[in-house]
């Protein structure tokens, strides 16, 4: 199930990619992934329909890991988008209001499912048996809006994808207040002129964030690694998701347990030998 997934997800985030390099208005880029999303998500139902579920484990890694991803996605972009399309022209003063607005009920939001939210950050998994499997819902567990369909569902995987997509949405949001109170004059259709895809694992990519943070290199050592995370999310067109697991593997490594970072020193010290070598080369040329 994990490989047929992971392939599914790699699919829509290429096809993403594509969307976001593709020249187009950035209204028009989010309303294109929106439907790339949905039918990514009827895909996964679809897939998911005629699968047996080999364990309890294999249900919550489902529930919690694998639908949150695509759900998130698409919550995200309506979020996006409804901004676009909503947010007032003119006085700035206007937007930041605006911004400032949608902050505000999205910190509600937060302050609603507190208990939650904080179940979710902590990396906790007590309850996953109780949030993420089908039979494990309980009327008298908190509540919360989930699909008709129960086959398909759990009480809090929909609550997931929503609390991952309303983090990244007040990102995006933070983002757009930045720009204004720095009074960045950059069109917010203009992308990057050669953009970049990460190829390397995102493991890799995670090691790479903890250790630019660990180091201090952002904001004189005061950055979050959610704010980097986010970053690097944005530039690469990449979701983290649930990084932080990711870390803790990271952590558990026996040995070895900087892969990435030793590789980029191999690498960059190979670059050195061959660049003295061939000026070497050169120096040894001019004297004969």
């Amino acid at each position: 199930m994990r490989t047929i997934t992971e392939r599914f997800y790699s699919a829509l985030e290429n096809q993403l990619n594509e969307i976001s390099t593709n020249g187009e208005p950035l209204a028009e880029q989010y309303k294109a992934s929106i439907i790339l999303c949905k039918k990514a998500m009827a895909k996964l139902k679809s897939y998911i329909s005629s699968y047996s579920f080999e364990s309890i484990e294999d249900e919550i890694h489902f529930f919690k890991e694998v639908k949150p991803q695509f759900y998130s996605k698409y919550i995200y972009f309506i979020s996006v988008y409804n901004y676009l399309m909503k947010r007032p022209t003119g006085a700035e003063d206007h937007l930041k209001e605006y911004i400032n607005s949608e902050l505000a009920d999205l910190k509600r939001y937060f302050d609603h499912n507190a208990a939650f939210y904080q179940y979710y950050r902590s990396g906790s998994t007590q309850m996953d048996e109780v949030y993420f499997t089908r039979g494990g819902f309980d009327v008298h567990v908190e509540l919360e809006k989930f699909e008709e369909d129960e086959v398909y569902s759990t009480s809090h995987d929909y609550k997931l994808s929503n609390i991952i997509a309303n983090e990244k949405y007040q990102d995006f949001l933070n983002i757009e207040l930045q720009k204004l109170n720095n009074h960045d004059e950059r069109p917010p259709e203009m992308s990057l002129e050669l953009p970049l895809t990460w190829t390397f694992s995102k493991t890799d990519l995670i090691e790479l964030i903890y250790a630019l943070v660990a180091a201090g290199v952002f904001n004189n050592g005061n950055a979050e690694i959610k704010t980097v995370v986010s970053f690097f999310q944005t530039v690469f067109h990449i979701e983290l998701g649930q990084y932080y697991h990711k870390y803790t593997d990271i952590t558990r490594r026996k040995k070895d347990r900087t892969i990435l970072l030793d590789k980029l020193k191999l690498a960059l010290l190979r670059k050195i030998d061959q660049k003295l070598d061939e000026d070497g080369s050169i120096q040894q040329k001019l004297k004969l």
